[in-house]
């Protein structure tokens, strides 16, 4: 059937075949419409967007950059020929000018408070009974596992003596530092008049987590980590920036982020109240989510090229304690580029357990089962439902085998 078909293709003309191929096309765009996995079939609702399961980055690889370098040439260009047409100038548009952005001072605050609920959340859900043993870690390497029967079976671990081991990872309990990371980075008071930390200065500027950085440089105020406020746009003299505003003092007023609501300070008991607990929680990682990418298309923040090192400001900073790939010809300085949610917030990317109580993941079918971040996983085996941006990642479509019909599957 497909040769004759190729046959009568090659002797019809040329406008014969372009309606040939327009009904081929027609036909395969219904078809997909009319299946379940298609984007026309979805009762109304919008499809989330595809996330594949994450692949860990080799050691001597760069993380892609979010902007292509083209662009990124682009626009340098573009803000070079406008410095030499205006060596001096007023920086208008906030938060380049050393102001806030005032729609996303509620934003900041809302990530803030969703930060202390996801920690809070997360220390309750491991303090219950059942979750108390559920969180596991390699020694060797940085693979985290959630789940009830001990950790997984695949054999991914690339840690001091994988090779003797086969692949194997040596298990020993977790906490919640390993659910949810949040990489730490360097506080700045100004982060327009002294956007950078000097190596001399490593040990006299406080770290703190890079999402609560961002929430203060974007206007969220905090006692202990004072920033400066400034009431007008600084200028730029031949690149460099200059300050005119009168008041050169540092401002800080007391933390205007909510604590924790009291009619939630109630343990939670039974099934009912850990997912209730799960759902909370839940909100709180995807509250984080979301409001972190709102405020970082405004306010940059930069990330180590080959490590996990992040910094919230307009440049990284200076101080010498890169130890990955090609660090030598940087002489211990880090390869700043653009970051992402996922370098902000750190997540550790584990392997989905439909059932929590079941064996652990087994190697030999590593390649049926999903990922989410641990903190998902977590809620979801507390009985919350997977959210919808996460069903991709986590493969819940994807019919698993038994281990003597791997074999048979394509």
């Amino acid at each position: 059937m497909v040769p004759l078909r190729r046959r009568l293709l090659a002797q019809a003309s040329g406008e014969e075949r372009l309606l040939v191929r327009l009904a081929d096309i027609a036909s395969l765009s219904s078809a997909s419409a009319e299946s379940p996995c298609g984007g026309g079939g979805g009762g109304g609702e919008e499809e989330a967007p595809y996330a594949d399961v994450p692949r860990r980055g080799r050691r001597w690889e760069r993380k892609p950059y979010p902007t292509p370098v083209k662009e990124l040439v682009r626009q340098a260009k573009a803000e070079r020929r406008a410095r030499l047409a205006n060596p001096c100038r007023v920086i208008e548009h906030p938060p380049d000018n050393g102001l806030l952005v005032a729609d996303l001072i509620p934003v900041a605050r809302r990530v803030h408070f969703a930060w202390q609920s996801l920690l809070r959340g997360l220390s309750r859900l491991l303090a219950q009974p059942s979750f108390r043993d559920a969180v596991h870690r390699c020694r060797f390497c940085e693979e985290v596992h959630v789940g009830r029967s001990g950790g997984h079976e695949i054999r991914s671990c690339e840690g001091r003596g994988s090779a003797a081991r086969g692949g194997g990872h040596a298990w020993t309990r977790g906490g919640i530092r390993d659910v949810a990371r949040f990489p730490h980075c360097f506080h700045l008071v100004d982060r327009v008049g002294r956007p950078r930390v000097g190596h001399k200065e490593r040990l006299l500027v406080p770290r703190l987590p890079a999402v609560v950085e961002l929430c203060i440089q974007a206007g969220l105020d905090l006692d202990d980590f004072p920033a400066r406020r400034r009431t007008r746009p600084v200028c730029s003299i031949e690149g460099r920036i200059v300050d005119f505003d009168p008041q050169p003092e540092v401002l800080a007023s007391a933390p205007q982020a909510p604590v924790w609501p009291a009619e939630e300070e109630e343990t939670e008991e039974g099934e009912e109240g850990l997912r209730r607990l799960g759902e909370r929680t839940l909100e709180s990682w995807l509250e984080i989510c979301g409001g972190a990418e709102r405020l970082m298309e405004r306010y940059a923040v930069q990330t180590c090229g080959y490590c996990a090192e992040v910094q919230v400001g307009p440049k990284g900073h200076k101080v010498r304690m890169c130890r990955a790939a090609g660090h030598q010809f940087r002489a211990g300085l880090h390869a700043w580029q653009e970051a992402t949610v996922d370098d902000l917030i750190g997540p550790s990317y584990v392997w989905h357990m439909r059932d929590p109580a079941g064996p652990p993941p087994a190697n030999e079918l590593k390649r049926f089962y999903g990922k989410a971040p641990a903190a998902v996983e977590l809620c979801v085996q507390a009985g919350a439902p997977p959210p919808r941006q996460y069903w991709s990642m986590m493969r819940l479509d994807v019919a698993l085998p038994a281990p003597d019909e791997r074999d048979l599957v394509a």
